[in-house]
């Protein structure tokens, strides 16, 4: 059993926060941070009217834009900056007008400078997309005091 030291979710948080204030794309969207801890995260989002497609569904790139939010945060909440090296989604249900989905990002594996993340997007108990995020550490600090 992996137990987490109480100032790793602080860190997570502290993280969280920094790059939050810069975040516009996920605030545009109306995207809001639920959770965060070491290698995990979980926002939601409201479809609107503005992410609906032809066929009545939320565009897919919105939907996995969310994913790549939450994958974000998971992976930025150990203190490092780190980016999306490539991910993969796979769309099962269509999420429709009105929609609050709910993404939960957790790492799957962390190996030196490069980690493995998936990312769930549920609306209620319906799984709507799966998300596998690959990143890279660029191995510099987010926050710029030592903690």
């Amino acid at each position: 059993m992996v137990t987490t030291a109480p100032d790793a979710t602080s860190l997570a948080w502290d993280c969280a926060e920094k790059m939050w204030a810069g975040d516009h794309a996920s605030k545009a969207l109306g995207i809001v941070l639920e959770d965060v801890g070491p290698g995990r995260a979980r926002m939601t989002m409201v479809v609107c009217r503005e992410m609906v497609n032809g066929h009545g569904a939320c565009h897919g790139g919105f939907i996995s834009t969310f994913a790549d939010s939450t994958f974000a945060f998971a992976c930025n909440s150990r203190g490092t900056v780190t980016v999306a090296s490539g991910f993969d989604i796979s769309f099962l249900e269509p999420a429709r007008f009105g929609d609050v989905l709910v993404a939960e990002a957790r790492e799957v594996a962390l190996r030196g400078r490069s980690g493995i993340y998936d990312v769930t997007v549920r609306r209620d108990d319906t799984v709507i997309a799966e998300f596998r995020g690959r990143s890279r550490s660029l191995g510099r600090p987010i926050l710029e005091e030592e903690r």
